[in-house]
């Protein structure tokens, strides 16, 4: 008998600043899928749920490469997403996978969902999501399928994996805005230069295909800090696109939007985080929701961990994304503002699998509530503080 663990982070649209009811993400869910290996997508795909939920009133799911062995998150778990179910019913899907070898079982849901003619926002690595060997089936989802030229990143997204275009890990990225895409909704309150991410720029082939539009381009900068400047030669000539939008599909295309900027470290940037938000409210067809100033607030205590390989916090577990341990003398949430947080297990399916689901509601907050709450949340995936520690 095989048990796997299914654990999942369910955000619900409860909550919102000021009407839930009438928030533009009522009634829409958004499915949020982490696992790679380097960027850190364990802990940049919570907070962005967390901003999409508390501040705009989406339903989100987010789910994590597990470990087979002991339920902890682990994204050298190539082969295990357990939930992915949760796409059958979603109204977007948020993808930042890195060659992930998923069974069959699982990248089903993954590509009935694809195939269906629904949104798509994909970041980072999501352009090289699958490296399918072990089945058959979807194998042409694959960065290198020959079948299908690129796979999911070419065909659905746009590009699939080439090469590095700014030296990784020595030269940062800053965001310039195409200039006859001034007006797209996805750049409503975006301004030129105002994007900067210590991730390099992605090398991509020109032009994009299909009805593929750049929005960003990325300008590669000397160093690691967002006033460098520019890199001078050609790796600015031209610069590579780093966000675009693209259509998917027959008779309904769906609307896709990919940004090769999206690690963990790079949602610290407020401006980025606007330009992720933006394009979710653009992929389902909110553009009219998107206000001048979307607001991106960071929810709770964000310091996440540097991308790198072998950088992740290991033997951490969903559920510990929604563990409330308040100190009593710094944090006591009243009994009409709390996080309230249901478990329930169970058997099902024919391997007889151990299913988790964790739920998050958040009843009522305000925004001081909140950021004081968030406080007393596990520090481990960047979401709470060090409990004595400084981070390094």
């Amino acid at each position: 008998m095989i048990r796997r663990l299914l654990l999942f982070l369910w955000l619900v649209a409860g909550a919102y600043d000021t009407v839930s009811a009438t928030a533009p993400g009522s009634g829409k869910r958004i499915v949020l899928i982490s696992g790679d290996e380097e960027y850190r997508s364990e802990q940049a795909l919570p907070q962005l749920a967390k901003i999409l939920t508390v501040r705009h009133g989406f339903e989100c799911t987010v789910l994590f490469a597990i470990d087979a062995k002991d339920g902890t998150i682990n994204p050298d778990q190539r082969d295990n997403i357990p939930g992915l179910e949760a796409l059958d019913h979603a109204d977007l899907m948020v993808i930042f996978t890195r060659f992930r070898d998923l069974p069959d079982a699982q990248m089903r849901h993954i590509v009935d969902y694809v195939e269906s003619g629904r949104p798509i926002v994909a970041l980072r690595t999501a352009t090289h999501a699958f490296d399918l060997t072990t089945s058959k089936t979807y194998q042409r989802y694959s960065w290198n399928s020959k079948e299908w030229d690129g796979g999911f990143g070419r065909q659905v997204l746009g590009e699939t994996w080439i090469d590095h275009h700014g030296e990784h890990g020595k030269q940062s990225t800053r965001g310039i805005v195409v200039e006859d895409q001034r007006d797209h909704p996805i750049l409503r309150g975006i301004r030129s230069g105002d994007i900067w991410v210590p991730t390099d720029a992605y090398k991509v082939r020109l032009p994009l295909p299909g009805d593929s539009r750049p929005l960003i381009l990325g300008q590669v900068l000397q160093g690691m800090q967002p006033s460098d400047p520019p890199v001078t030669g050609g790796k600015n000539e031209p610069m590579m696109p780093v966000a675009w939008t693209k259509t998917y599909g027959g008779k309904s295309r769906s609307r896709v939007f990919a940004t090769t900027m999206g690690a963990a470290v790079d949602l610290e940037n407020e401006t980025l985080r606007r330009l992720i938000v933006n394009a979710c409210f653009w992929a389902m067809g909110l553009e009219s929701q998107i206000l001048p100033r979307t607001n991106v607030d960071l929810v709770g205590y964000y310091k996440p961990l540097p991308f790198g390989f072998g950088g992740f916090a290991r033997g951490l577990k969903p559920a510990d994304l929604l563990a409330h341990r308040p100190d009593q003398t710094r944090c006591a949430p009243n009994s009409a503002d709390q996080i309230r947080l249901r478990i329930s297990g169970g058997i099902g399916g024919g391997s007889q699998c151990r299913y988790i689901s964790m739920v998050l509601r958040i009843v009522r907050s305000t925004q001081a509530q909140l950021e004081q709450r968030c406080k007393c949340s596990s520090h481990h995936l960047g979401i709470g503080p060090p409990a004595s520690s400084s981070r390094k």
